[in-house]
């Protein structure tokens, strides 16, 4: 991670994310009108998938209409077996632990919403999501300005959301695993505007 500093990833709280999510978290951080708008999107987004990952998730789903084998990857397994969209729930410290537990090409889609801030080593889970994608499949990145300040990195408390959106391209960038990135913003009604920046999983290099 040679262009991110890693004071950039300093948090208020620095206990173990499992600790902080022991307990289900109910707060949404997106208001009613942008779920609804973001999860009528996400087909269009994801495509036509056999199988997706929602990494970062918890009890709301954002995935919208999409037809798929939906695997949960979160904190806290009360959260992932309440969402009527997850199919199979996984209990993993992305913050912890470097590796997803899925073999390569595992996945035709991948979504990560309100959540990205939270990730103290993204070139490195960017990287993996890329590893387990199958090559070609999407990866949508959607959030807001939101957040539970305690855990979100500093380099994200302490900008707006153009350098959100530069920060979260730089890890899809500096990871080397996708392509064709592309970024949309949707303003809702209420006024909560969401970005959503999506690469495409490129074919890994030969060693």
């Amino acid at each position: 991670m040679n262009v991110l500093p890693e004071e950039f990833f300093k948090r208020v709280d620095e206990r173990p994310d499992s600790l902080y999510y022991r307990r289900p978290v109910e707060t949404n951080l997106l208001s009613e009108q942008a779920m609804r708008q973001l999860r009528a999107t996400m087909p269009t987004l994801l495509g036509a998938p056999h199988r997706v990952l929602d990494l970062m998730a918890g009890v709301r789903s954002h995935i919208g209409t999409v037809d798929a084998h939906v695997t949960g990857l979160g904190m806290n397994l009360d959260e992932l077996q309440r969402n009527p969209h997850v199919d199979t729930p996984v209990v993993h410290d992305l913050n912890r632990t470097k590796t997803l537990p899925f073999e390569d090409r595992s996945f035709d889609a991948a979504l990560c919403t309100v959540a990205v801030q939270y990730m103290t080593q993204p070139v490195q889970t960017f990287r993996e999501v890329g590893r387990v994608l199958k090559p070609g499949s999407p990866f949508v990145v959607a959030f807001n300005a939101r957040m539970f300040e305690d855990k979100a990195i500093l380099a994200w408390r302490a900008s707006d959301e153009d350098a959100h959106c530069r920060l979260v391209t730089t890890y899809f960038e500096e990871s080397g695993a996708f392509a064709d990135l592309e970024v949309k913003r949707m303003l809702s009604e209420d006024g909560d505007t969401v970005v959503i920046i999506r690469g495409v999983a490129e074919q890994p290099t030969a060693a």
